[in-house]
C-alpha cells in the first residue's frame, strides 16, 4: 500500500500489544510514532491507545503520569484498543476502578460457566459507523479479554459470548474496540484503515 502521511502516534505505557499495532499499521504504509510525549500525542492526526493487563493498576500509572488527562482532552479521532476500551469506559469491575467516563458504561466480568478469558475468533454484528464501512455483518475478529463493558447506547458493534456486550463503542471523536484488529486479518486491517481514514 502507498506510504500514508497521516501522523499517527500509538501511547507508550506500561500495558502493551504496541508491537503488534505498529506492525499492522507498517503493513498499511503507516509509520505510527510510538511516544509518551504529551505535546507530540496532541499533534498527531490520529491517536492509538493499545492495551493488554490489568485495569486498576494500568489506570494508576496513567493517573501518576497524568496521561489520563491528556486522553480525555484530546480533540482528534482516538481508538482505544481492548483494555484501552474498558480504560475509557466509567467503571470497571477488575480491582473495582473508576476509569476514564469517556463512555456511559461499566466493565463487567463474565460470568461463571464461560471459559474466561474469551479467546479466538468470534462474530461481530450491528456494525455501525464509517469505522466499520465495507466490513460484512458478522465478521469474525479476533478477542482475548476477562472483562466485558454492557451494551449501551454507545456500542457501535456487538458480540454474544454467553451474553451480549460491547465489541466496539464510539463517543464523539472517541472510538475504542475490545477485539484486536491488529490481530484480525484482513477485516481488522479494514477497520484500522477506515480509523485512518477517518
Amino acid at each position: 500500500m502507498k506510504q500514508s502521511n497521516t501522523k499517527i502516534a500509538i501511547i507508550k505505557y506500561n500495558a502493551g500489544n504496541i508491537r503488534s499495532v505498529d506492525f499492522a499499521l507498517k503493513r498499511l504504509g503507516v509509520n505510527a510514532e510510538i511516544t509518551d510525549d504529551f505535546d507530540t500525542i496532541r499533534a498527531a492526526d490520529k491517536v492509538i491507545f493499545p492495551g493488554v493487563g490489568e485495569a486498576s493498576s494500568t489506570m494508576h500509572f496513567l493517573q501518576a503520569q497524568g496521561m489520563d488527562t491528556v486522553l480525555k482532552n484530546l480533540e482528534q479521532p482516538v481508538l482505544g484498543i481492548c483494555l484501552g476500551l474498558q480504560l475509557m469506559c466509567k467503571y470497571s469491575e477488575e480491582g473495582d476502578t473508576t476509569t476514564m467516563g469517556l463512555f456511559d458504561a461499566r466493565v463487567r466480568k463474565f460470568k461463571p460457566g464461560l471459559k474466561i478469558p474469551h479467546i479466538g475468533w468470534n462474530q461481530i454484528y450491528n456494525l455501525q459507523t464509517p469505522l466499520f464501512e465495507g466490513i460484512a455483518e458478522g465478521s469474525f475478529v479476533y478477542f482475548v479479554h476477562s472483562f466485558y463493558a454492557e451494551e449501551c447506547e454507545e456500542s457501535i458493534a456487538l458480540c454474544k459470548y454467553g451474553e451480549t456486550f460491547s465489541a466496539a463503542m464510539k463517543s464523539g471523536h472517541f472510538y475504542a474496540t475490545q477485539f484486536h484488529p491488529e490481530k484480525s486479518g484482513e477485516i481488522g486491517a479494514g477497520i484500522l484503515k477506515n480509523f485512518i481514514n477517518l
